[in-house]
């Protein structure tokens, strides 16, 4: 765990037992880029210090403030005021017809599985996806989440400066 820039993260962005290090890894570069927290549920697909995830995130993990938890409950309990919003081809409404704001949790299931129906159960109305036509089944996950950030940061009005 590394604490980023010391203030408080613009964005939680949390992977549910995420499978593909490159994908973390590209995830993790993203979220430096904005200032937004990494949270990784276990059990991971990977190792930690995968030469993939190493990879993938360049020089940028050692600016990256993330944490490697063990559940989605650990996450609630630390962030319990945070709004969630799911992102799964269940949901009902595209990212840009929510209304993001500052500390959000934007959660994102594991490559091949998504989240459990117990969790989007209980965040039914913040449950997003990407609109796409009905040949592609799914995007890449690090593309996914770069696309919702970079939503939120333009609903922010950009980023905030430094």
């Amino acid at each position: 765990m590394n604490s980023g820039v010391g203030s408080d993260p613009l964005l939680h962005v949390v992977l549910f037992q995420p499978e593909i290090p490159q994908n973390t890894g590209n995830i993790g570069r993203s979220c430096v880029a904005v200032g937004a927290k990494l949270w990784l549920i276990r059990p991971l697909g990977y190792q930690l210090d995968s030469r993939y995830l190493k990879r993938a995130g360049l020089d940028y993990w050692e600016h990256l403030d993330w944490e490697a938890i063990d559940s989605w409950d650990e996450v609630r309990q630390r962030l319990p005021h945070a709004r969630v919003w799911c992102f799964t081809k269940h949901g009902s409404k595209a990212p840009w017809e929510a209304t993001f704001t500052p500390g959000d949790i934007l959660l994102f299931g594991s490559e091949s599985r998504g989240l459990p129906e117990t969790i989007r159960g209980a965040h039914a109305s913040g449950c997003l996806r990407l609109p796409m036509h009905p040949e592609v089944r799914s995007l890449n996950l690090a593309s996914t989440v770069n696309a919702v950030v970079y939503e939120a940061v333009r609903q922010f009005g950009g980023l905030p400066p430094r």
